[in-house]
């Protein structure tokens, strides 16, 4: 993990746990269902930029007997699991609150408290969510919109951070709006509707991060960019004639796997053959550093009868 990203997470934790204690005790104040549904995804959030860093630490590991090619997987197994996190304890939750509430109406109490905390959450939400713009764009393509950001990077921390305080921060006007209007018409079902909402956005950004996530889980290939700087460095090498195919798989944001069939010069000796390649994989890896493992099988070209 690079230090951007760290320091979206670590951000996001404090700012996300300020926030969690304020909105609870604000819930407990004032009775409002969208408070205490914020205050449960805030404790999610929380919870979820500990499981992030938590998947950081453990993919630094060494590969072993079982797992040869490393623990890189590590960081999208755990980006997966917040977005499980998000999904029940979050977005589920405050579904279910605001149907609750919808059903068995009360006056949210202490408006003023109730307005406060969303304020001061809004704006430590707000340091959060700056922060994760900033670092995302310090390694976002110049021209890339964050959209596609979100849907083309390998690396799960910084997306999932940005997705996070996006619909937290949207969550904090949705329970602000829901709080006003239940007070103003006396009809606290705008505070369960705001709820609801709160739910249905998060049940929203969960969906799309597990997409993601389990993409990668699958295995994605480098971008097209990477596959063709791959591709040159072998056709560059004057005793290749010709790259067959190429198959590339991130095993993580840091650590891409080749496998490639590329046709050699007919007279080369087995010695020469074994020469080439190592060239050729220093070549590749010079090119995309990511290009950790390598495997290039030799062929030969068959004359036309």
């Amino acid at each position: 993990m690079n230090e951007g990203s760290r320091k979206a997470i670590i951000a996001a934790f404090f700012a996300n746990l300020g926030i969690a204690i304020s909105k609870f005790v604000g819930f407990l104040l004032t009775g409002s269902a969208a408070l205490v549904a914020e205050s449960v995804h805030s404790f999610a959030d929380t919870g979820n930029q500990g499981l992030l860093l938590l998947g950081a630490k453990r993919a630094v590991r060494e590969g072993d007997e079982e797992h040869p090619f490393g623990h890189q997987r590590e960081r999208y197994f755990w980006a997966f699991i917040v977005a499980l996190v998000l999904f029940s304890m979050g977005g589920l939750f405050a579904i279910y609150e605001g149907i609750s509430k919808m059903r068995h109406p009360h006056e949210t109490e202490s408006l003023g408290i109730a307005i406060g905390i969303l304020v001061v959450a809004i704006m430590l939400e707000t340091y959060s969510l700056r922060t994760a713009v900033k670092e995302v764009g310090h390694v976002k393509p110049a021209g890339q919109s964050y959209w596609q950001f979100i849907r083309t990077s390998k690396s799960p921390e910084l997306p999932t951070v940005l997705l996070e305080d996006v619909a937290a921060e949207t969550g904090l006007f949705l329970a602000l709006f829901g709080v006003l209007l239940g007070h103003f018409t006396h009809n606290p079902r705008w505070d369960a509707a705001g709820s609801i909402a709160i739910g249905v956005l998060l049940v929203v950004v969960a969906f799309v991060l597990g997409v993601e996530m389990k993409a990668l889980l699958l295995g994605e290939t480098a971008s097209k960019a990477d596959r063709l700087l791959l591709s040159n460095a072998l056709r560059n090498h004057p005793q290749i004639s010709e790259v067959i195919y190429m198959h590339t798989e991130h095993l993580g944001p840091d650590t891409l796997l080749v496998a490639t069939k590329a046709i050699f010069e007919p007279s080369l000796s087995a010695e020469d053959v074994s020469r080439i390649i190592d060239e050729a994989e220093t070549a590749m890896r010079a090119a995309v550093p990511s290009a950790r493992f390598i495997f290039i099988e030799p062929d030969m070209q068959r004359l036309a009868r």
